[in-house]
């Protein structure tokens, strides 16, 4: 008898159970699987779209937010101190909770806006650290804080524009420190032509080229005394005729000259006998200034030089009772400290009006003409006059008063000592201008 064999289900033997008849040979847990994996297939599509649509809505304001931020920064940069770009460069506390990308740009808006104290003593920041503005915000600590989306390209190129900035800035602040600028030499005069003074040691302004040759200077004195007439009368002719050099004529020139001078008769004074001469006036007032200033610095210093004749100048200065100096400025004199071209034009006003007070030369002068500008009394360039002729200079500086008359002597004066500005209430031409604050003095400077 052949033997049955009977199936039995699995799960009698440990297994599964035997799928039923019209169904499918697969087991139910794999198609609960299958029907799982669609299901979480279609949420994260679906997950994703909307990520995708609020992307879409967020990316313009990210945009605006980030075109404001990077033009706070630049303006900041472009005008911060560098204690303002350190403060902005402080790193965010690291115990403070995570926070989101709008908390962290209005964290760093608010650090650059802060300003710096100038007093503070706290060490600075790393110059290679770049300011919060600029930095990332930070994602670390928050695995569900969402990402920050890019801008416009134009967006990020004016980011990248700020940085550049920031380098800039900061390699200019490193590697051209600002220094405390030394006091501006002094500038003063009309607007047209400013007069720079160097404020140091001037050479002797006759340098050989322009001294007299002793032989010539012998045969001047020589002649001139025996027609009866002053040597200086006779070279101040010359020199306004256009002579010079060491030899600016010969004896037979001399003699000449000196005799016909003499033909004119008894003259009171240069200027009757020069306009006797020339018959031109303007001639005579020339010629007679030159004379005045020759007489006034002496022979000797004009064949010596007038450095070789400074000692003679300012002895005479001080012995003469016309010549009124305060105490400060006769002390300036004796110390050595006034320039020969000021003696020599002290000298030239007491030989032009018969009375000179000096009321400023270097003692009791300001420092500074004006803020940032040392004055040209200090290195002893310059002195104010106060009175001429035993008259006071405020309350006539009218035209035609004795201002006018001593500004135009002073522009009458030989090239090599003419002064660089002449400083009253009147102006007439060349080193001649006029400034309110000199109503009661004239600033002679060199």
């Amino acid at each position: 008898m052949p033997r049955r064999f009977i199936r039995r289900d699995n799960w009698e033997f440990g297994g599964h159970a035997a799928p039923a008849e019209g169904t499918s040979g697969e087991p139910k847990s794999r198609k609960r699987r299958l029907a799982t994996t669609l299901v979480f297939t279609t949420l994260f599509f679906a997950g994703a779209s909307l990520a995708a649509v609020a992307g879409n809505q967020f990316s313009p304001l990210t945009a605006e937010d980030s075109q404001q931020l990077a033009g706070d920064t630049t303006t900041t940069d472009a005008t911060a101190t560098p204690a303002a770009v350190d403060a902005s460069a402080a790193p965010v506390d690291a115990g403070a909770g995570p926070a989101d990308a709008g908390t962290d740009t209005t964290a760093a808006v608010d650090a650059t806006a802060t300003p710096a104290d100038a007093t503070s003593s706290a060490p600075a920041v790393d110059d290679t650290t770049p300011p919060a503005s600029l930095r990332r915000p930070s994602t670390a600590g928050s695995a569900g804080a969402p990402a920050v989306t890019s801008g416009p390209k134009q967006s990020a190129k004016r980011s990248a524009k700020a940085a550049n900035g920031w380098k800039a800035t900061k390699l200019r602040t490193i590697l051209l420190p600002k220094l405390k600028p030394a006091p501006a030499p002094e500038i003063e005069g009309p607007p047209s032509a400013a007069t720079i003074w160097l404020n140091s040691q001037l050479p002797d302004p006759t340098p050989p080229a322009l001294r007299l040759s002793p032989k010539f200077a012998s045969n001047l004195k020589a002649t001139a005394k025996g027609a009866g007439l002053d040597w200086a009368t006779v070279l101040g002719i010359l020199r306004a005729r256009g002579a010079t050099g060491h030899t600016p004529a010969d004896r037979a020139t001399l003699r000449k000259l000196s005799f016909r001078l003499a033909s004119y008769g008894p003259a009171k004074g240069d200027w009757a006998r020069i306009v006797s001469y020339s018959g031109d006036t303007s001639f005579a007032d020339r010629a007679a200034a030159l004379a005045r200033y020759d007489r006034a610095v002496g022979l000797r210093g004009l064949v010596k030089g007038l450095e070789a004749a400074k000692k003679s100048i300012a002895t005479r200065l001080l012995l003469d009772r016309n010549v009124s100096i305060y105490e400060g400025g006769r002390n300036d004199i004796v110390q050595n400290k006034v320039d020969v071209r000021v003696l020599a034009v002290i000298a030239y006003l007491r030989e032009s009006f018969g009375q000179v007070t000096v009321s400023s030369l270097v003692s009791g002068h300001r420092l500074y003409a004006r803020p940032g500008v040392i004055s040209a009394h200090v290195s002893g360039h310059a002195v104010d006059i106060i009175g001429l002729g035993d008259s006071a200079i405020q309350g006539h500086q009218e035209p035609g008063g004795i201002t006018e008359r001593a500004v135009r002597e002073l522009l009458f004066l030989p090239t090599e000592v003419m002064p660089r500005q002449v400083i009253s209430l009147l102006g007439l031409g060349g080193a001649s201008f006029p400034m309110a604050d000199h109503y009661n003095h004239i600033h002679i400077g060199f």
